[in-house]
């Protein structure tokens, strides 16, 4: 297992094509899913759809991704969080998704914050986006305590839209100069 990136208490990792197991488990879980899709993902979604579209990013776009995140003290799978590719050039949208048993632990944060240097200082992004449902109080909070700043609302037009849906999505952002100011000052 070569690892992407380490905090004090994630290891994070590119998926491999043997970890279906562990995204069927992460995304059966409907309080996981409910700002996301509001369902289940289905196994042959995750094999055929899901884990490829994972490993295509990786070849497409070094560096970029989605990684499983593991606890350091025991390897338990925790989630997972991703820098992806955006149509902007410069620009990266962060995300995680986390089992619900290691919510609360401060593992969004500690792996949102981490993932928001790499992008700064490692990949040369120049903007760290990230997005959520207006009413997902809990990530919206991840956002703030990682560094990133309320943006707008935007509304999107859903076939099956989930309930608070609208009330739109949210957007936070921040710049290379103004993470660099802060982890200046934060040092």
């Amino acid at each position: 297992m070569e690892t992407y990136l380490e905090t004090a208490r994630l290891v994070l990792r590119e998926f491999t094509s043997g970890d279906v197991e562990l995204l069927v488990g992460l995304d059966s879980d409907l309080e996981v899913m409910r700002f996301l899709t509001g369902k289940v993902t289905p196994r042959d979604e995750i094999e055929n759809k899901v884990l490829p579209g994972m490993l295509d990013v990786y070849a497409r776009h070094p560096g970029l991704g989605t990684f499983a995140a593991h606890e350091k003290a025991t390897g338990e799978f925790v989630g997972w969080f991703g820098l992806q590719p955006t149509a902007t050039p410069g620009t990266v949208d962060v995300g995680y998704r986390l089992r619900r048993q290691t919510w609360g632990h401060g593992y969004a944060t500690e792996g949102t914050r981490a993932l928001i240097a790499k992008a700064f200082t490692d990949l040369g992004a120049e903007r760290v986006v990230a997005d959520t449902m207006a009413v997902n109080t809990k990530s919206r909070r991840v956002m703030v305590k990682s560094g990133l700043r309320f943006v707008r609302v935007f509304h999107v037009v859903f076939e099956d839209p989930l309930p608070g849906t609208e009330h739109g999505e949210v957007e936070y952002a921040v710049d290379r100069e103004t993470w660099s100011a802060e982890a200046c000052r934060d040092a």
